[in-house]
């Protein structure tokens, strides 16, 4: 019991030595920079009105879809051990082979041209 007490006296102790701390050695005067918002690399004092680039969001897309594509077939060398491995080669080959002409088509529209 005496034990007990004396580790929720020593944590309680600590805890109002370390608020004192933070309080006493906070910085008390920010400059505007650390007061005003970050949102991802927008600047928060302009307009909210602002366009989004339609280019970055078409790269984010295909960003996902191609990691969605590694993370399909990443099981494909265990694949090759089960009892018909053509069938999962063959399902596969069509996904790369469906990615990679919509990636060719993207390329040819010049939708992955960054410069506006």
């Amino acid at each position: 019991m005496n034990m007990i007490l004396f580790m929720m006296i020593s944590s309680l102790t600590l805890s109002a030595i370390l608020t004192a701390l933070n309080f006493w050695l906070a910085q008390t005067n920010p400059d505007p920079e650390k007061l005003s918002p970050y949102e991802c690399g927008f600047d928060p004092l302009g307009s909210a009105r602002l366009p989004f680039s339609i280019r970055f969001f078409l790269v984010a897309i295909l960003f996902l879809l191609f990691d969605l594509e590694i993370a399909l077939l990443l099981p494909l060398p265990w694949a090759i051990q089960l009892q018909t491995p053509i069938t999962t080669l063959t399902w596969a080959s069509i996904l790369i082979i469906l990615l990679t002409l919509g990636l060719v088509y993207e390329w040819s529209q010049g939708g992955l041209e960054w410069a506006e």
